[in-house]
C-alpha cells in the first residue's frame, strides 16, 4: 500500500459522540503517523466540510465519526457525490443500520432474533406505559447508547413517567420501547467480512450506557467471553451474518444481550453499529488484538479495503 497517499481522518463534528469521535481519530491518525504515513490530515468536521474536502484533495478520507451526520448516510453521500474513497460503510447500510427499526426490518427476515419494540410517542409516556415493565427506552437513531434508559418496577422514574424527571423523553418527540432482555451484556466485532472474537461487559452498576462505554474502569472487558462455545459461536455467526445483510463494509459491531437461563434460544441482537469506536477504550480493537491485529495494521486493513471498494455499498 502507498504510504505516500493523503489520508484525511474525519473526526469531531457535532454530534452527541464528539469527543468520542475526536479520541477515534486522534487514535487512527497517531497510528498512521507511526507505521510511516506520511501525509496525514486530521480534520474536526464543521458545516464546511465540502469546501475543506475540495481544498485537501484526499486519496481516502478515513472516517472516525459517530453519531449523525457521520454515521447515517449523510457524510457517506457527500463523499460519494464527491468521489473520494472513505472507509466503514456506504451511504445505504449507514442509513438503513443507524435507524433500530429499519435494522429490525432488514434483520428479523433473515433469521436473526432481535427484541420486539414499538415506537412511542414521548407525551403518551406521561399517561402510561407502553409495554409492561421492565422495558428499554432508546431514540431510533443514536448510538452509544445515548438517551437509554431502563424503567423497572423499582426505577424512579414513576408510573407513568413524569415531565419534570430526567431522561430522553425530555430530549426525543418519539422513542423505542422494547422489552428489558435480563442477562449478560455481550459484543462482537466483524472485520472484513470475519467475525473476530466475543467480549463481555461486566459493569460496575447500571447498565452499559455512554457513561461506561467511554469512562475507564466503569465497565470490564472480558475477551473471549466466558461463554460455552456453542453460545459464542452463535453470536460469532449472528453478527457476520447481521454484517452480510446490512451490506457492512470495514468493521462493524453486534451488540448482544444473552439470557442465560434460556441458552442459545436467550441470545438477542440489539443493533449494529457501523461505524465502532476506535479509542483505546474501543471494542473492536481490542478484539482485533486478540485475533493478533494490532491498532496500526487494523487502520491500515480498513484503508485498504477502502481504497479496495471505493467506500461504496
Amino acid at each position: 500500500m502507498n504510504k505516500n497517499l493523503h489520508v484525511v481522518v474525519l473526526m469531531g463534528g457535532w454530534s452527541a459522540e464528539r469527543e468520542v469521535s475526536l479520541s477515534s481519530g486522534a487514535g487512527v491518525a497517531a497510528a498512521l503517523r507511526e507505521r510511516g504515513w506520511s501525509n496525514v490530515t486530521e480534520l474536526d468536521m464543521q458545516h464546511d466540510v465540502a469546501a475543506r474536502l475540495a481544498e485537501l484533495k484526499p486519496a481516502v478520507v478515513f472516517n472516525a465519526l459517530h453519531g449523525t451526520p457521520g454515521e447515517d448516510g449523510t457524510v457517506q453521500g457527500l463523499l460519494d457525490l464527491m468521489q473520494i474513497p472513505y472507509t466503514h460503510s456506504g451511504l445505504t447500510t449507514s442509513a438503513i443500520a443507524i435507524d433500530k427499526e429499519l435494522t429490525k426490518a432488514v434483520l428479523v427476515p433473515h433469521g436473526i432474533r432481535m427484541p420486539k419494540g414499538t415506537m412511542v410517542d414521548t407525551e403518551t409516556l406521561y399517561e402510561r406505559d407502553p409495554i409492561a415493565r421492565p422495558y428499554v427506552l432508546k431514540p431510533v437513531n443514536e448510538g452509544s447508547s445515548v438517551g437509554v434508559a431502563i424503567v423497572t418496577d423499582e426505577g424512579n422514574y414513576g408510573s407513568p413517567i413524569g415531565r419534570d424527571v430526567p431522561g430522553p423523553w425530555q430530549q426525543f418527540d418519539a422513542l423505542l420501547a422494547e422489552p428489558f432482555i435480563k442477562g449478560r451484556e455481550l459484543t462482537v466485532a466483524v472485520l472484513n467480512d470475519e467475525a473476530l472474537a466475543v467480549t463481555e461487559l461486566k459493569i460496575d452498576n447500571g447498565f452499559y450506557d455512554y457513561e461506561h462505554k467511554y469512562t475507564d474502569g466503569r465497565t470490564v472487558h472480558v475477551c473471549p467471553a466466558d461463554v460455552p462455545d456453542e453460545i459464542a459461536q452463535a453470536m460469532l455467526d449472528m453478527a457476520a451474518k447481521a454484517h452480510r445483510a446490512l451490506g457492512c463494509k470495514g468493521a462493524s459491531r453486534s451488540d448482544f444481550r444473552w439470557d442465560d437461563e434460556q441458552g442459545e434460544a436467550g441470545i438477542y441482537l440489539l443493533e449494529v453499529n457501523t461505524q465502532p469506536g476506535m479509542t483505546p477504550l474501543s471494542l473492536v480493537p481490542e478484539q482485533a488484538k486478540y485475533r493478533g491485529i494490532s491498532y496500526g495494521e487494523l487502520v491500515e486493513r480498513l484503508i485498504a479495503e477502502a481504497l479496495a471498494g471505493a467506500g461504496t455499498g
